[in-house]
């Protein structure tokens, strides 16, 4: 019989999030929380939901690799004919959560996606463990295939074609990509589920250059 997950409770209180304390850029206070987690020694603290929409507006969402911070954003990397890429080349709006339940903090982000430049993506899959590489090339990504033999079997292949080099050339249907966040909201678990709320949202006039941050209610 199922658990009564009604019964289910934590309770937040070890941290908070004021206004006094908070950056006014929000990549550097993301910086500052990406760190504290791997500070605490928290499971992938670069896990990300990445949240899409199909041209008919149904939403698909997965887990991803946070693999890189910039001023600009936040960068992954991907085959670019997954499911997931398609969906980010019909329609660029996308979404991220980071959830570190340890420390009873959240972040959303929404913004818009685009590819990095070719020469990034190489230095990047170049950079990753040689399976890593093999992998990226065995997988025809998010293709239906009839049975996991058939990876298995691409990746003897590539072993064996690859067995001298450490460095694989990248396949050109595999890169990075970089999400431009126009809104980022910081959310502190607290007490009774009066939570805090700090939204940051980006200026729509380009002369401007300081985000808006607002609280918001829990």
């Amino acid at each position: 019989m199922l658990v009564n997950l009604e019964d289910l409770r934590e309770n937040y209180d070890a941290l908070t999030l004021v206004e006094a304390d908070a950056l006014a850029d929000p990549i550097l206070q993301f910086q500052n929380w990406m760190e504290a987690a791997i500070a605490a020694k928290l499971p992938e603290p670069n896990a990300m939901i990445l949240a899409t929409a199909q041209t008919n507006g149904q939403p698909s969402a997965r887990v991803v690799l946070l693999k890189g911070l910039q001023p600009e954003g936040f960068i992954f990397y991907s085959n670019y004919e997954s499911a997931k890429a398609q969906q980010m080349e019909a329609n660029a709006k996308v979404a991220l959560v980071f959830n570190w339940l340890e420390l009873h903090r959240q972040v959303r982000v929404e913004g818009t996606v685009a590819k990095l430049s070719a020469e990034q993506s190489t230095a990047y899959f170049q950079s990753r463990p040689k399976g890593s590489q093999i992998g990226a090339w065995a997988s025809p990504q998010s293709q239906v295939i009839l049975d996991r033999s058939i990876l298995e079997d691409n990746v003897v292949a590539l072993k064996a074609k690859y067995e001298q080099q450490e460095q694989l050339p990248r396949p050109e249907n595999w890169g990075g990509y970089i999400i431009k966040p126009q809104l980022i909201e910081f959310w502190q678990g607290r007490p009774s589920r009066l939570h805090d709320r700090l939204r940051y949202t980006k200026p729509t006039n380009e002369t401007e250059t300081n985000w808006q941050i607002d609280r918001l209610a829990p």
